[in-house]
């Protein structure tokens, strides 16, 4: 049975374009087209969809209004943004994540390159991972901020959702909930082989890769990381250009970690997410008795740039002792062989995200299947794992 899809978008043009596409699928079909956040919203809540296609600017209503409309009454649906980098696109799109939508795909810029086959699968790929996903729950929860304080976890104030439990209470309910997800983790992989490392470096930086579904999992693990850890972080995030530096800024201001869209040239400290760029491989390079960010503008790797394979190969060469490497959700496989070249010159402790709490579990399915994991862990249990394997306790 097709996949029944409704598309919102003020432009009559950019709907014709989408409908083509989609329909053009024998998986979907769109069943109806609204013009703004208004009459979408009535859609919704008159019938049921399994993916919902969402423009950010529109009039009566906008996309981040419709989201905050369903918010307050609690009406849930499948959402991909149709998203821009002009103006305060990029900072929106990850306000509308943050709000409950699934992913984005950014908007072509003309018509023409909406009907590249290169758009056209990009789009229905996301589209039918959107489709596939659990239906999202509404809500904020709550990260420590630099300032000491808690705040809802969500990336912009205006769009706080009001928590009436406290901070304390909060953290229990994450720890319950980490507990009991980790026991399901642990009987998925029961027949999956898991490596055991000891920790025998002292020099160590973690590594992270994150693909589909990243935007919004990355909430759930950099604010939980503490200020004061003895590592840098290096982090692939697949988004295009424009985006990371929107995605850097809210999680550093909803994090006590410091966190940045990493520039070239940038020294490596502990203590500091460094994320690559959309549009650039992220590399890591020594320079006398210090490591530092090293930009490349070869092809994309495994179709994408940044790419995590990038990233993990070019730590063989620099004097950290152990890499704790972690895979988040994504589709296809980048990152596992980065990860089993490293292996063969260094020492690393790999953690999965685990099948259940993934969006798509495509990376981490793949590196699990190496034999190489350490652990498989659920998404909210990453940053705690990844705190007590660089020493923190």
């Amino acid at each position: 049975m097709k996949k029944k899809i409704l598309i919102i978008d003020d432009s009559a043009l950019m709907r014709r374009v989408f409908c083509d596409i989609i329909n053009a699928d024998d998986r979907f079909e769109v069943v109806n087209t609204a013009s703004d956040g208004a009459e979408g919203f009535k859609f919704i809540c008159q019938k049921n969809y399994d993916a919902v296609v969402l423009d950010v600017y529109m009039p009566k209503m906008t996309g981040l209004q419709l989201l905050e409309e369903m918010q307050k009454s609690r009406v849930s649906a499948r959402i991909l943004m149709a998203s821009t980098t002009t103006g305060e696109g990029a900072r929106e799109t990850l306000d509308a994540l943050s709000l409950g939508a699934i992913d984005f795909i950014k908007k072509p810029e003309n018509v023409a390159n909406a009907r590249l086959e290169s758009f056209s699968k990009r789009f229905l790929d996301l589209l039918n991972v959107v489709a596939h996903a659990p239906m999202p729950r509404f809500g904020g929860a709550v990260a420590a901020s630099k300032s000491g304080g808690d705040r809802p976890h969500t990336f912009t104030k205006r769009f706080d959702v009001n928590i009436h439990t406290t901070a304390d209470q909060i953290a229990q309910d994450r720890a319950q909930a980490s507990a009991a997800a980790a026991a399901k983790a642990r009987e998925a992989v029961a027949g999956v082989k898991l490596r055991h490392v000891d920790h025998k470096g002292r020099n160590r930086i973690v590594a992270i890769a994150s693909s589909t579904g990243g935007p919004r999992a990355l909430q759930d693990v950099i604010p939980y990381l503490p200020g004061n850890l003895p590592v840098p972080v290096l982090l692939v995030q697949h988004m295009p250009q424009g985006f990371t530096a929107s995605l850097a800024d809210r999680l550093n201001e909803i994090s006590k970690i410091e966190v940045s869209e990493a520039a070239d040239g940038d020294m490596l400290r502990p203590g500091h997410v460094y994320i690559a760029p959309g549009g650039k491989h992220m590399k890591v390079e020594k320079r006398g008795g210090s490591h530092y960010i090293k930009y490349s503008d070869e092809p994309a790797r495994e179709g994408v740039k940044p790419c995590a394979n990038y990233m993990y190969e070019s730590l063989m060469n620099c004097d950290y002792d152990e890499v704790i490497c972690v895979v988040l959700t994504g589709m296809g496989a980048d990152g596992t062989a980065g990860i089993k070249n490293l292996d063969q010159k260094k020492q690393t402790y790999i953690i999965a995200q685990d099948q259940d709490t993934c969006t798509v579990y495509g990376m981490p399915k793949a590196i699990t299947m190496t034999g190489l994991v350490s652990e498989v862990v659920p998404l909210k249990a990453v940053a705690e794992h990844i705190t007590k394997n660089v020493g923190v306790r």
